[in-house]
């Protein structure tokens, strides 16, 4: 079996595995050494459980015997119940026949790009993301990559589209970002916004593809301190025609394990996205849509849900962003991005050619995160895995698998760990 031929799609396909990182700190647990792993996208149910209304809805459905096959592209009630949630907390107008819902997010990903995306034909998308060249390579697209800044928090600007606007028939965004954690400001947004509408009214009359946008809110309700979440459609209304959201339960509820996700946008490309979806049949399961269609509808329980979840995430994102901040006026050559959404935050630990106590030198990133396991006892992702250089200094930490006191304990290890560094750089 060794020289087994596949195809020259599943040959080429690579991956830098986050689950890798974590299975180092799974295995150091194992043998009894507490490490904390901050790599995963994800959260520790004990810590952070689904709310209960959700749950409680999910076991009826399934004791009311509904585990048949669901409707394809969603159930009606939950199309109805996303509408009106999606209408309530953001102020999208969209109708049942504009949403389709999937087993998660991912599906919808693969399937806006199929139906949008020609073998060949350009998707741009920024680095440092998550996981973009994964989908583009799947769909035989052309990654178009742009390269973001860490002073303007990792996020596009408007000027840096604009060399590239026309090369492109999909654009993805993403705001609050993972991996940064930093989201779109109102003005940044709106200029991007009115670019894409400018070059499309142009190639409208070329008789052109579109250039279209996925836009993935997958974390629009965790937005942290005076920012606010803003409707791209209330920028520019032209846009609407051109942008398809992507979003679900996963992130705002805590429920990456449940498996329902949306999507809305114009009808023609929700309508190829169901037929597409037909056959593939990546469906959410029925009692997982019913469950969720009911708790939806309980708008203010939503509401209390989503403003203690907020309220406890960014208590444990502010007591490493503080912690950082700590050793940053030190005078030591760390840094972090104040808050912003989602459920990372994006640490600069700019040490590569210091050493440890034990005389070894960081030479690489990857010296940086044996050593972040042997002293901080904490596993972090380098932003190269997201597409940045493999020596930029910058990493992402999640919080949806500590307890505060994690936090705490955390936080006390990284301080002991850079302070005990010889020859560290400081400012």
């Amino acid at each position: 079996m060794a020289n087994l031929k596949l195809s020259k799609l599943a040959e080429g396909l690579t991956s830098r595995s986050i689950s890798k990182l974590s299975e180092k700190v799974d295995k150091r647990n194992e043998q009894g050494e507490k490490t904390f792993n901050f790599t995963l996208g994800d959260f520790a149910p004990q810590h952070f459980p689904i709310p209960s209304e959700l749950e409680d809805e999910i076991i009826a459905a399934y004791k009311g015997k509904h585990t048949n096959y669901p409707y394809v592209g969603g159930m009606e009630e939950l199309r109805i119940a996303i509408a009106k949630h999606i209408k309530f907390h953001g102020q999208f107008d969209y109708q049942p026949d504009e949403i389709i819902v999937s087993s998660g997010a991912r599906p919808l990903i693969y399937l806006l790009f199929k139906a949008i995306v020609d073998p060949g034909e350009k998707i741009i998308y920024t680095v440092p993301s998550w996981n973009n060249q994964y989908f583009i390579y799947l769909a035989n697209a052309t990654p178009l990559i742009i390269t973001t800044k860490p002073e303007n928090n990792f996020l596009i600007t408007a000027e840096e589209l604009k060399p590239h606007i026309k090369e492109a028939v999909l654009i993805n965004i993403n705001t609050p970002l993972n991996p940064s954690g930093t989201i779109l400001e109102q003005n940044t947004l709106k200029d991007i916004l009115d670019l894409i509408v400018a070059e499309n009214e142009i190639r409208i009359q070329n008789q052109q593809k579109p250039l279209y946008v996925f836009f993935d809110i997958i974390y629009w309700f965790l937005i942290y301190n005076d920012n606010e979440y803003i409707n791209p459609i209330s920028l520019n209304p032209k846009i609407k025609d051109y942008v398809v959201f992507i979003d679900g339960i996963s992130k705002c509820f805590a429920a990456t394990g449940v498996r329902v996700g949306w999507a809305f946008g114009p009808k023609p490309i929700i309508e190829t996205m169901r037929s597409m979806l037909a056959h593939l049949g990546a469906w959410a399961p029925k009692p997982e849509q019913i469950g969720t269609a009911k708790y939806l509808q309980k708008q203010q329980t939503v509401t209390n849900f989503l403003d203690k979840f907020k309220k406890d995430i960014f208590e444990r994102l502010n007591i490493f962003y503080d912690t950082i901040q700590n050793l940053k006026r030190a005078g030591y050559k760390v840094d972090a991005i104040e808050p912003q959404g989602a459920i990372y935050l994006s640490i600069k630990l700019d040490i590569i050619g210091t050493k440890t106590k034990d005389n070894k030198t960081l030479a690489t990133v990857e010296d940086i995160l044996e050593y972040l396991l042997d002293e901080a006892k904490m596993a972090l992702v380098p932003f190269y895995f997201f597409g940045m250089e493999e020596e930029s200094p910058w990493f992402r930490l999640s919080v949806g698998t500590c307890s505060i006191d994690d936090a705490k304990d955390a936080a006390g290890f990284i301080t002991k760990a850079i302070e005990s560094l010889k020859n560290i750089p400081t400012h």
